[in-house]
């Protein structure tokens, strides 16, 4: 251990990181939310991003990516498996042939709508752990989504 990083810095991080807090928290909502949709054979990330398509227009890649603060290339990796899975389908803009959209099939909106109720249930117990006050920690989370700059956020 160098003089320069006592023991009290650890200490000093492990308590007040807010990082740290979130990636922690993050990874076990995160894991727990793919265990009760594995029989339906999703994850936690793949449900968000079909949800995210549950709109009346097929959106742009942009769109999705801003939505669940991705970046278009890590977004467009995980529209693949699903687009082999029948579950979703990219398409060139008709107007503008430099954008693509994405848009649910009747089999991703099938699973959909069998995801929902295990995503329901799952989340009723969660919120029930968070019971303080929910609205606004939702409200910290998006503002912490969007306070940083945008290359802080991509890396």
């Amino acid at each position: 251990m160098r003089e320069s990083l006592p023991l009290s810095v650890t200490l000093e991080v492990r308590d007040r990181c807010l990082c740290l807090y979130l990636q922690r928290a993050a990874r076990a909502v995160g894991r727990h939310f793919d265990e009760v949709l594995r029989p339906l054979g999703l994850t936690n990330g793949q449900y968000s991003l079909l949800m995210a398509l549950n709109r009346p227009e097929p959106p742009r890649i942009a769109e999705v990516a801003m939505v669940l603060a991705m970046d278009r290339t890590t977004l467009t990796a995980s529209v693949k498996p699903l687009e082999r899975r029948g579950l979703l389908k990219s398409f060139q803009d008709p107007e503008d042939k430099r954008v693509r959209r994405l848009k649910l099939t009747e089999a991703g909106l099938d699973l959909l709508e069998r995801a929902v109720p295990v995503w329901r249930e799952t989340h009723d117990r969660l919120d029930a752990v968070v019971v303080d006050d929910l609205p606004r920690l939702r409200e910290n989370l998006l503002a912490l989504t969007f306070a940083l700059p945008e290359d802080d956020v991509s890396g």
